[in-house]
């Protein structure tokens, strides 16, 4: 498909802001899809485009975090590893499964996870202590998310930072910083499957790509400087807004 000027830098400022929010609690594609879908990709491939700006945020937003010391690639390699298979299984299992009971359980869970933020003001606040270690994480809940990445997607960030915060004990701004490393992670591997079934349409991928880095940057930004606070009302605000909207297309 041709891709327009006007049009280009349009997605390149919907990218901009959906990276931002997507690097400081997740849910950038809700902005994203619906954009690209309105520019007249359809479904699949906007879904299959979406993952280069997803990559793209997550990267610079990754990097930003690195920089500041919240990120542990050491005791991470494995998480890492874990989120990638899981998604690339996830996007294999996509072309013969039908999404209907996820579509059903998603937005419960994500509503659930909200209240539970919402009345335990200090969760997150602080570093505390695990509740397993980070190879049993590594070798079941990272799969399990990057499988959902893969298969599904909506809410992927959030699942991954809550659980970060609650089985491996980290607060809220280094459980973001480690959620954006695997999202990465994930996307890459959901990407590698897309793009092998031509599924992703570059040339509108491209100002997505742009866009999303330069988000994710400022997203990150502002997650090492505003703390935990700004997380938890932005994280709690996307899964909600993500319950509803899979609620209503329902």
């Amino acid at each position: 498909m041709e891709i327009t000027f006007d049009v280009a830098v349009l997605l390149f400022f919907i990218a901009m802001l959906a990276g931002t929010i997507d690097a400081i609690a997740g849910g950038g594609g809700l902005i994203t899809i619906p954009a690209l879908l309105a520019v007249g990709l359809p479904p699949g491939a906007a879904i299959a485009t979406n993952k280069v700006g997803g990559i793209a945020a997550a990267a610079a937003a990754t990097l930003h975090f690195l920089r500041m010391r919240q990120i542990d690639l050491k005791r991470s390699r494995w998480m890492m590893l874990g989120a990638f298979l899981g998604s690339l299984v996830g996007g294999i299992a996509l072309t013969g499964i039908d999404s209907s009971v996820l579509r059903q359980i998603i937005p419960i869970l994500l509503i659930g996870f909200a209240l539970y933020f919402l009345l335990s003001p200090k969760v997150g606040a602080q570093d505390r202590s695990e509740r397993i270690s980070m190879g049993l994480y590594a070798a079941t809940l990272s799969p399990l998310i990057g499988l959902y990445d893969g298969f599904f997607g909506p809410g992927t960030g959030t699942f991954l930072a809550i659980s970060l915060v609650t089985l491996l004990g980290m607060n809220l701004v280094k459980a973001t910083a480690h959620a954006k490393l695997l999202n990465l992670c994930s996307n890459s591997a959901a990407l590698v499957f897309f793009s092998l079934h031509g599924s992703v349409v570059w040339s509108f991928g491209l100002p997505i790509l742009a866009g999303q880095w330069v988000g994710g940057t400022i997203g990150a930004r502002l997650a090492v400087t505003r703390g935990h606070q700004l997380i938890r009302i932005l994280m709690v605000t996307m899964a909600v807004v993500v319950s509803v909207k899979m609620i209503l297309e329902q």
